[in-house]
């Protein structure tokens, strides 16, 4: 199965008409693919299988029209600086359109797809450059009809067949990590169509949960040149820097090497105790901190390319060099990780890995001596909540927290721990999913559960109270399902004397050494 990605991640490469991007310092052997758009065809064909499928099973007629609104620019607040645009996740998924204002349409019965341009006044070719024509948008995305966003009324009136008013599927449904809901298409004259506000959302999102072998392409790339900006902060970091100096140095690699101009997420470069501060890195908590010796590093940050995202952790220790304490909280993170890697294939229930997660965790406590008690015990207790208050993982794709999560029927645990998983499916081959386990000591977790009466007797007190300050540990991978089990898709290095030798200036991937 690994050859079968392999192949289809340099089928994608091979598209490149450009050379490597290098210099005489040049880090990377890597250089952005260009990418072909029946990426997003295959995507569009899958929708409307899924679609008509479900139509038939209904008992409903073959014939209307799927329509999505792109996403437009927004200026900062009331001035006329414009944010850098990045394309509605659906819309990018469908059609793979980079510029704002645009519509796109399937027609059901015909299967065309169309894409609605936004019709540009003459300034904006002195402004910003060409005005492209319909043909270009029509080639270059390969879709069967290019029209201007004002015909959107009277082009599919045109096209609509049967009696009656056209019948539009329109997006809009709950997306059950935010619980924000998408917007719907509206459009001058949508009054004169009927609307169909339910059965494109959970299809669509259900599409984008199983990947296509030119996604998972994309996804293993935005990890090859991440991993390797990973590696490359790992080296430079040093004593007396600051943690934004980090995320500087991982941007300017994947943007400078990889094309990716755009990041998954806000990067987290949390550093001593600010490492247990699960979304460190935003606007109150800015990457900001002086890096000391003794501190353990836990960084998670991931490029995005062609909306294709990454999403990884590494943690170390910035002087280079594991403690016996950070290689304890450490090792016990990259068991769990290697367990539910292990365990992981198409029919086992992301529930049960994360509690596997947490009991490899707490048996490491307590081999450490930071727990006592039977594990079991604890686990009833949910004291593994207590160290990994986060769940172990969450779909990857065109968003970093991909969709279809919890799809109609399938409902959120409860009880600590188990109610921040983004899913509680069953694994199926093509998902790509992150695995990141982590164990932090968090002081607003730690105090109430070591003074609880339900879970005071399972500390050891004088251990534990070592690790203040500590911060945390999270490693975090990308993972495809594969049909007998799973492809780690991450590169880095993992293992504690690996991590050692790279920062000490050993070359990665190892070299392999002769028998």
């Amino acid at each position: 199965m690994y050859c079968y990605y392999y192949y289809c991640y340099h089928s994608i490469r091979l598209w490149k008409p450009s050379l490597p991007i290098a210099t005489m310092d040049s880090v990377s052997s890597l250089s952005p693919p260009q990418v072909p758009m029946e990426l997003h065809r295959k995507n569009r064909q899958k929708l409307l299988d899924s679609l008509r499928q479900h139509l038939s099973h209904s008992d409903r007629l073959l014939h209307g029209f799927v329509l999505l609104q792109g996403g437009e620019e927004k200026t900062r607040d009331d001035t006329d600086h414009l944010e850098l645009f990045r394309q509605e996740s659906f819309f990018a998924y469908l059609f793979g359109v980079k510029e704002p204002g645009f519509y796109g349409a399937i027609d059901i019965s015909s299967g065309d797809s169309i894409l609605f341009a936004p019709r540009l006044p003459d300034e904006y070719a002195v402004w910003l450059g060409e005005i492209k024509p319909l043909s270009y948008f029509k080639e270059h995305y390969k879709v069967d009809a290019a029209c201007f966003m004002d015909e959107i009324s009277s082009v599919l009136q045109q096209r609509h067949k049967g009696l009656g008013a056209p019948l539009l599927f329109l997006l809009h449904g709950l997306n059950t990590d935010s619980n924000n809901f998408s917007k719907p298409a509206d459009f001058e004259g949508i009054d004169m169509f009927d609307k169909d506000l339910t059965t494109l959302h959970p299809i669509l999102a259900e599409c984008r949960v199983i990947k296509t072998d030119l996604e998972i392409a994309l996804i293993q790339y935005a990890n090859d040149i991440s991993s390797e900006a990973h590696v490359e902060v790992m080296r430079k970091a040093k004593v007396g820097m600051k943690e934004y100096q980090l995320e500087s140095m991982f941007l300017h690699h994947t943007y400078m090497y990889g094309g990716c101009r755009h990041c998954s997420y806000t990067c987290i470069c949390a550093t001593g105790e600010n490492s247990s501060v699960l979304h460190y890195g935003h606007a109150a908590a800015p990457n900001d901190k002086t890096l000391e010796d003794g501190d353990i590093a836990l960084l998670d940050m991931g490029a995005e390319y062609h909306f294709y995202g990454s999403d990884i952790t590494c943690s170390f220790p910035i002087n280079g060099k594991f403690t016996s304490d950070q290689s304890l909280i450490y090792n016990a993170v990259l068991d769990a990780h290697k367990a539910v890697i292990t365990a992981m294939k198409p029919g086992v229930c992301w529930v049960d890995m994360h509690i596997l997660a947490e009991k490899v965790i707490l048996e490491s406590l307590k081999t450490g001596h930071v727990l006592v008690g039977e594990v079991e015990e604890m686990m009833s207790a949910r004291l593994g909540a207590i160290f990994m208050p986060h769940g172990l993982g969450h779909f990857l794709g065109i968003d970093t927290h991909d969709v279809g999560g919890y799809p109609k029927g399938l409902e959120r645990i409860k009880e600590p721990g188990l109610k921040s998983l983004r899913t509680a499916r069953k694994l199926q081959e093509g998902m790509v999913i992150t695995v990141e386990p982590g164990c932090y000591f968090i002081d607003a977790l730690l105090h109430p559960a070591m003074n609880s009466p339900k879970t005071s007797q399972f500390f050891n007190q004088q251990e534990i109270n070592r690790f203040n300050g500590f911060g945390g540990v999270r490693i975090e991978s990308d993972v495809v399902v594969t049909a007998s089990g799973c492809y780690n898709m991450t590169k880095c290095p993992r293992e504690i004397q690996e991590i050692e030798a790279v920062m000490a200036g050993a070359p990665w991937p190892a070299k392999k050494t002769s028998n």
